[in-house]
């Protein structure tokens, strides 16, 4: 060789093994992803699936993934809500809808567990990637520029889909209650 230490001449993406970078993206981000995956998977069996699923591509398209730690981040979630997309378009049973309603507001328990399960079947509604943007914005936090840059779309579409998802949910849950405001 010419006296350049090896690691120099290899290309960057050859320098780290292909095991090594999969270990390593899922250190980094298998958490985050879990998180994701959990909000927008019905179960936490499929959330696991989904995270799974995710990596398993991210080990046949090693190559692919950008070196950049934000640009992997924003790699992984598009993948794992392509999954849940694909998932929910093949889903051949149509989400029923339930007819409970919403108990007068009140410390009760009973009362906010039923809330919250007609709020996450309200969300099931969403196609997956609408509620995916709903999840990150209004339960995680996320900023509009951030889902952006992680889903690799522009915050005006980010803004459209938080907009038809806020009002398709009004509209699911108006129905659930039986309210007709």
């Amino acid at each position: 060789m010419n006296g350049q230490p090896l690691a120099r001449v290899l290309p960057l993406e050859l320098a780290v093994a292909p095991p090594n970078r999969v270990a390593s993206l899922f250190d980094a981000h298998h958490d985050r992803l879990y998180r994701l995956a959990r909000r927008i998977a019905p179960t936490k069996d499929d959330a696991l699936d989904l995270v799974q699923e995710t990596f398993l591509r991210a080990a046949r398209s090693v190559r692919s993934i950008p070196v950049c730690a934000s640009q992997e981040e924003a790699w992984l979630v598009r993948v794992l809500i392509n999954i849940r997309r694909d998932q929910w378009r093949k889903k051949s049973i149509p989400d029923h809808h339930y007819k409970a309603g919403l108990a007068a507001t009140s410390p009760d328990p009973e009362a906010t567990l039923i809330a919250k399960n007609m709020v996450w079947q309200a969300l099931n509604i969403l196609p997956p990637r609408r509620r995916a943007i709903v999840v990150m914005h209004e339960l995680e936090g996320l900023t509009i520029a951030a889902i952006a840059a992680l889903l690799g779309i522009t915050t005006i579409t980010v803004r459209w889909h938080l907009s038809v998802a806020r009002r398709d949910l009004s509209n699911a849950l108006q129905a659930y209650t039986g309210d007709t405001k």
